[in-house]
C-alpha cells in the first residue's frame, strides 16, 4: 500500500547526481583505456565520487520523496486535535501529522498555483492544476490509509478561506519560505488568526546546512536561508511565542504557540 505513495518531486533532484556519477565513470573508463594523464583521471574520479556521495545525501539524508517524521515530540502531544497544513503540496507534511498523531484530523490547504507547478509539473490532458493537485494529494492519503481523517482545501495561505480560531494546531513545511516580503507577514498573520488561543504552530523551512552545501554547493538559491533568527523574529511579530527550535538535515524547525492575548 505504501509503495503507491509518490510525493512528486522531479527526477533531476532525486537522481541527477546518480546520472552524473554514471557519466563521469564512463568518461573515466574511456580515459583509462586511452591512457589519459593521471591528473585528468584523478579529477574525473574525484568528481564521480562526489556525485555518487551527493546522490546518497539527497536520497538518504534529505530524502524529499520519502516519508517525513515529526521533528519534535512536543507538537500536538495530546495526539488529537484539528490541524491545518498550510501549503500541503502533495501531502508529505499532512501524512507526517496523521501518521504521528492517530487521533488528529487535518485540513490540507494549498493554492495549487504557480509554485505548485514549479515543483510538481504542469497538469496534462486539460486538467486544471487545482484538480491535479487535489487528486495527487488524495491518492497519497488513500495509499497511506488516512484519507478519512483529512480534507483537501484549495486556498491561498496569505488569505485563507477559513474561520478564525478554528484550529488546534498548524503545520507548514517548506511552503511559507517560498514567499517573500509582505507575503510572509500575511501568511503568518493568517496562521495566528485561524489558530485557537494557545494553539501550536510547527514551522519547517529549508535550511542551508552542510547537507545541502555538499550536494548542491553554489546552486542553492532559496529565500531566507541565511539569517539564523529570521523566522523566530517573524513568528514573534505575528503573535507567537517560541517553544522549541531545532534542525534536521536541510531543515530548520520552530515550534511556536499563539499567545493568549492575540485575538
Amino acid at each position: 500500500m505504501h509503495s503507491q505513495i509518490n510525493f512528486g518531486y522531479p527526477w533531476p533532484i532525486n537522481y541527477g547526481h546518480l546520472i552524473l556519477a554514471g557519466c563521469l565513470l564512463a568518461i573515466f573508463g574511456l580515459g583509462w583505456a586511452r591512457r589519459w594523464s593521471k591528473a585528468v583521471l584523478s579529477l574525473l574520479g574525484l568528481a564521480a565520487v562526489w556525485a555518487l556521495t551527493a546522490w546518497m545525501v539527497v536520497r538518504f539524508g534529505v530524502n524529499m520523496n520519502g516519508r517525513a517524521t515529526l521533528p519534535t515530540a512536543e507538537f500536538l502531544r495530546s495526539g488529537a486535535g484539528k490541524v491545518l497544513d498550510m501549503g500541503a503540496g502533495t501531502g508529505r507534511s499532512t501524512l507526517m501529522v496523521l501518521e504521528a498523531r492517530q487521533q488528529a484530523t487535518v485540513v490540507a490547504l494549498d493554492l495549487f498555483g504557480e509554485s505548485y507547478e514549479e515543483h510538481f509539473g504542469k497538469p496534462r490532458g486539460g486538467e486544471s492544476t487545482v484538480d491535479q493537485g487535489r487528486a495527487a494529494l488524495i491518492r497519497n492519503l488513500r495509499a497511506a490509509g488516512v484519507e478519512r481523517r483529512a480534507t483537501v482545501q484549495a486556498g491561498d495561505m496569505r488569505d485563507m478561506p477559513l474561520e478564525s480560531a478554528s484550529f488546534d494546531a498548524i503545520v507548514s513545511a517548506y511552503a511559507i519560505d517560498h514567499l517573500t516580503g509582505d507575503g510572509i507577514t500575511q501568511a503568518l498573520g493568517e496562521a495566528c488568526r485561524v489558530l485557537k488561543p494557545g494553539g501550536e504552530f510547527l514551522l519547517m523551512v529549508i535550511a542551508k546546512d552542510h547537507w545541502l552545501g555538499y550536494a548542491f554547493g553554489p546552486l542553492i538559491a532559496h529565500a531566507h536561508m541565511a539569517a539564523a533568527d529570521f523566522w523566530a523574529q517573524k513568528l514573534r511579530e505575528a503573535g507567537f511565542q517560541i517553544v522549541e527550535e531545532g534542525t534536521q538535515p536541510a531543515t530548520k524547525y520552530i515550534l511556536a504557540r499563539k499567545t493568549a492575548t492575540v485575538p
